[in-house]
């Protein structure tokens, strides 16, 4: 089963994490790093790529991960990790997970506290104990304890593309299963949903029995529980730890049971509510007209019985989408096909892993027809931004690779970074050069409320800024968001036409969809970003364009649906 990937890929991880602790070699860390990185990347299973002998030449396999990897298939355990974890506590290496604590910090604490988990942790942060000790004191224990506070509440979840990656896996074991005639990834993967705490799935089975399809579930390597919570849905964990739901329908109450698989529960309590002026309800996965069952192969069925249009899943949120579906004004999406620039994109000037003509070429390769070239500006010296001096040259090689490539222009843009005080990077004049300006915070963030408030509404009032880079600062699971008063920046985003970027990274996703909709109430015009340093990174585009769709956003809300000429317009462009 191809779900052997992700539980052989934890425990050479967790291998890795171990042998880190104890201060083995560096070398040898890393090597069990890569085997794990190497497996989960697989384009098959595990277990037939042993069986062939090419699981042995994949780079990033030894001897000893192969061992590790063969005594996992026919024991579904490995003893060396066995051993390991009876040396060392499992809380010193939760631990490490927090912000600020590395290997050296948590061992310090372990040796002079004799602190192993995160409870004593929190104990010792708030006694006083962890702030008396050496090298730490009161400011570093309430970042701990603010740590601690962060990852409690952070980890049951994965980020939207780890999560997708795992359900792909096992939406691809289920679909398999005997009787499965097909298996659908349902929930908060099919809403795009940024953060993802549990993986769902709607499983149409070809004699309606769920009892056998959850018994092979059970037998996939890696997956734990197996708790019923009606003779139609059970519950697991999957190899990663993470919450594992499935439902089991006939093809005759597939649609309802996808409905209830996908949509949140205040989505359901709308379309509840819908249904019971019109004597329908959603019964499990049957749906009932008075006391009659309905057929629904499909959703649209459901929600054709309800009086209402279908709904795409990215908006079944629970917010406005029923009254929109009963009223016939839900949006048309923005679709892949609507964007013609790719915008936010670093080449080899700054921090990029590609020139700019081998970008334009993927960039025309992929359908678009404008790149917006943003590399960092002097201040990112850390990214290798580029120097007033530098521009010239870099300039005059975008003019080679738009008088030599055919399909697509590249963009001379610039991601200026909004210093301190809220001045962008580079003098007016400079700035006044570049085709458009995207300024983007880089530093000093952890500044108030009031004094980031204030940086970036004098960053807004430049009249060179074209676009706000993922205007709140937040890493998903890693950083919040820095303070900020959105109210008064979309206001002023919007009195001074600057558009805002949604980040399409998967670790920023900013900004994010619910404070999209209230910006483009604002009249805050949007631009999708991917942030790609490599080629690669072109697919960040449709992660920012999923949280598009999530807002209700139209092409037409979209900067980059525009051509490269009413997108510089847009910019005030230099002619």
């Amino acid at each position: 089963m191809s779900t052997d990937r992700i539980a052989i890929a934890r425990i050479l991880g967790e291998i890795a994490d171990h042998l880190e602790f104890k201060g083995e070699n560096p070398f040898r860390v890393r090597a069990f790093k890569n085997a794990a990185r190497a497996v989960i990347h697989l384009p098959g299973g595990v277990e037939d790529a042993l069986a062939d002998g090419s699981l042995a030449a994949v780079r990033g396999i030894g001897p000893a991960t192969l061992r590790i990897v063969t005594e996992f298939l026919e024991t579904g355990r490995s003893r060396y990790l066995d051993e390991l974890r009876s040396e060392i506590p499992p809380g010193l290496l939760d631990m490490m997970s927090i912000p600020g604590l590395g290997v050296t910090r948590v061992r310090t604490i372990h040796a002079k506290l004799g602190v192993d988990s995160v409870s004593g942790l929190e104990a010792a942060a708030r006694s006083g104990a962890l702030a008396a000790l050496a090298g730490f004191g009161p400011k570093s224990a309430e970042k701990v304890l603010k740590g601690i506070r962060f990852i409690q509440g952070k980890r049951a979840f994965r980020l939207s593309h780890q999560a997708a990656q795992e359900a792909a896996v096992i939406g691809s074991s289920l679909a398999r299963l005997p009787g499965v005639r097909r298996a659908v990834a349902a929930g908060e993967v099919r809403r795009c949903a940024e953060v993802v705490g549990e993986l769902t799935f709607v499983l149409e089975s070809g004699d309606g029995s769920a009892a056998a399809v959850f018994q092979g579930v059970r037998r996939f390597p890696g997956i734990e529980g197996g708790t019923a919570a009606a003779d139609w849905e059970m519950a697991f964990q999957t190899p990663s730890g993470l919450s594992l739901r499935i439902l089991v329908a006939p093809a005759t109450r597939f649609g309802a049971a996808l409905v209830r698989g996908t949509g949140s529960e205040a989505h359901l309590r709308l379309l509840a509510e819908e249904g019971a002026g019109r004597g329908v309800r959603l019964d499990g996965i049957t749906l009932l007209r008075g006391n009659d069952p309905v057929d629904t192969l499909e959703e649209a069925d459901v929600y054709r019985e309800l009086g209402l249009a279908e709904i795409p899943p990215e908006l079944r949120e629970g917010l406005d989408e029923v009254e929109r579906a009963r009223a016939g004004t839900l949006p048309i999406l923005v679709e892949r096909g609507d964007l013609r620039g790719l915008l936010h994109c670093h080449s080899t000037w700054s921090d990029g892993t590609a020139g700019i003509a081998e970008l334009a070429e993927a960039c025309r390769k992929a359908g678009y027809e404008y790149l917006g070239l943003t590399d960092h500006s002097q201040a990112a010296a850390y990214a290798g931004g580029l120097r007033a001096e530098d521009l010239p040259r870099q300039w005059e090689e975008i003019d080679r690779v738009n008088a030599t490539s055919s399909g697509v222009r590249v963009l001379k843009g610039i991601e200026s970074d909004i210093l301190s005080e809220g001045r962008l990077d580079y003098d007016d004049a400079t700035l006044g050069r570049f085709e458009f300006v995207m300024g983007s915070v880089h530093s000093r963030l952890g500044l108030g409320a009031e004094e980031m408030t204030a940086r970036l509404l004098r960053a807004l009032d430049h009249p060179s800024l074209t676009l706000l880079g993922h205007p709140t600062g937040r890493l998903l699971l890693a950083r919040e968001a820095y303070a900020l008063d959105l109210d008064r920046i979309f206001a002023r985003a919007a009195e001074r036409g600057v558009g805002l970027e949604i980040n399409g990274d998967p670790h920023r996703l900013d900004l994010d969809w619910r404070l999209v909709r209230q910006a483009r109430e604002a009249g805050v015009p949007i631009a999708i970003g991917a942030d790609a340093h490599s080629i690669e990174g072109f697919g960040y585009a449709d992660h920012a364009l999923t949280m598009a769709r999530k807002a209700g956003l139209t092409a037409a809300e979209v900067l980059n649906t525009r051509s490269a000429a009413e997108f510089l317009a847009f910019a005030g462009a230099p002619t």
